[in-house]
């Protein structure tokens, strides 16, 4: 472990953390990997991220950023390094109520930016778990309960507030900074620190929430009509599909949300899911928008739960895809497949307004291994996937690099990234947290 003893900065005056530090067996880990870093800086505004920052910087140890704690890579942990929490920034602020912006620091959780907004009638669409934090998921897209009725997360960023690599502090938006604006909806990770967005929220109190267990045929066919259902369907139906296994054969488990305020409106949405056949069990109901992210997922980030996940963008469902699907969850290098709804408002915006060009596409594959299982595990399960799929989603990839990059940044968008990333932060700081340091940036 590096040691790390230049003097700290007064600002930061009991907000470093090192190893015998009561706090740090709950600060040194993410959810999905254990680290040993050599300490975690726990900022608590804006200017103390800068110092931070700095002080990191000259240590010259490797360095991690931190929002929430869920980020897959492990790149929010390092071994020797040290960590840029941003636990403690953690503000949820309604701006103006008529036009629905709020300002949402980067270091909240989204249980809590639900919880602060439900006494307003609103709603961000951001992920389906209430521990994820704001800042890794509001940079690379934010594919949420709503997410055809509201689009992705960052398709709603007005304005972010950003440490730069040298210390300094930028407001980005539409007219001020507009190309650091663009780089951080959809690849927020390689150009700095990102503290504060200001978001527009949605009009949302109650939504219908179905639960449906169907059989999932070995053909494909319950994932091919699952596709089929959500290509057809009114916007304010989304869902996520887990297949499961279930005793010799596979379930195919179903949470779907409409954006309705109805059960009226809400049955006949979710009708169709009931036809996908061999069904085992439902559920429909009207519920509060926070209870899809409830405050009881908080919990500590104790590297609890290894895994190593990789994903892929499909624009169409046909039957040898989803047999690869199939044969990914259920065959002798079983993977936990995860089907996500996109398109709708998603497919709304242009290619190249955000960082997130993937703007046709219909359905997103999530694959994750556990161990024992490891990267080869995972490579098996997924190859019947991997010449098949049509991009892919920063956010849900174990193992970045060139390959993952230009997956998720096919053709002028990886330009484009690269040259932001490369102008932003020259030295590539955050590149090389964030796990990209292999990206050949200089000279695309």
């Amino acid at each position: 472990m590096s040691r790390v003893s230049a003097p700290v900065p007064e600002e930061l005056t009991g907000k470093i953390v090192r190893p015998g530090d009561r706090r740090y067996p709950m600060l040194r880990s993410t959810y999905t990997t254990r680290g040993n870093p050599a300490a975690v800086l726990l900022p608590a505004n804006t200017a103390e991220v800068a110092t931070a920052l700095r002080y990191a910087r000259e240590q010259g140890a490797p360095i991690a950023v931190r929002s929430g704690g869920h980020g897959l890579s492990g790149a929010a942990t390092n071994d020797g390094g040290l960590v840029i929490d941003l636990s403690a920034l953690n503000a949820v602020d309604v701006l103006d109520r008529p036009s629905r912006l709020v300002r949402v620091e980067a270091g909240a959780r989204w249980a809590r930016v639900a919880q602060a907004l439900a006494p307003y009638g609103l709603a961000i669409s951001s992920g389906d778990h209430g521990n994820v934090g704001v800042g890794g998921l509001a940079t690379g897209g934010g594919v949420g309960w709503l997410v055809r009725h509201y689009g992705l997360t960052i398709d709603h960023v007005r304005a972010v507030e950003v440490v730069l690599a040298d210390g300094t502090v930028v407001r980005a938006d539409a007219v001020t900074e507009p190309e650091l604006f663009w780089a951080v909806r959809g690849a927020g990770a390689g150009v700095g620190i990102v503290v504060a967005f200001e978001i527009e929220a949605v009009e949302a109190r109650d939504v219908g929430v179905a639960r449906i267990v169907v059989e999932a045929r070995p053909d494909g066919s319950t994932v091919r009509r699952w596709a089929d259902v959500l290509r057809q369907a009114p916007r304010e139906l989304s869902a996520a599909a887990m297949l499961l296994p279930y005793g010799s054969s596979t379930v195919l488990s179903v949470t779907a949300v409409v954006a309705g305020a109805s059960l009226r409106r809400v049955r006949p949405a979710v009708a169709p899911l009931l036809e996908l056949g061999g069904l085992l069990d439902h559920r429909v109901d009207l519920v509060p928008y926070p209870a899809l992210v409830p405050t009881a997922h908080l919990h500590p980030n104790v590297g609890q739960q290894p895994s190593l996940t990789t994903n892929g963008l499909l624009a169409g469902m046909d039957g040898a895809t989803a047999r690869a699907i199939m044969r990914a969850a259920g065959g002798p290098n079983r993977a936990l497949v995860q089907l996500r709804s996109v398109g709708g408002a998603v497919n709304d915006v242009a290619p190249d307004a955000t960082a997130y060009p993937h703007r046709h596409q219909e359905t997103l594959v999530v694959a994750s291994v556990f161990p024992p299982h490891g990267a080869a595990g995972l490579d098996a399960a997924w190859r019947g996937l991997a010449g098949r799929t049509d991009g892919a989603y920063v956010n849900f990839e174990s193992r970045p690099g060139p390959a993952a990059f230009a997956r998720a940044y096919p053709g002028a968008t990886g330009v484009r990234v690269a040259e932001v990333w490369r102008r932003y932060d020259p030295d590539g700081v955050f590149r090389t947290a964030a796990g990209w340091r292999d990206v050949p940036v200089e000279g695309r």
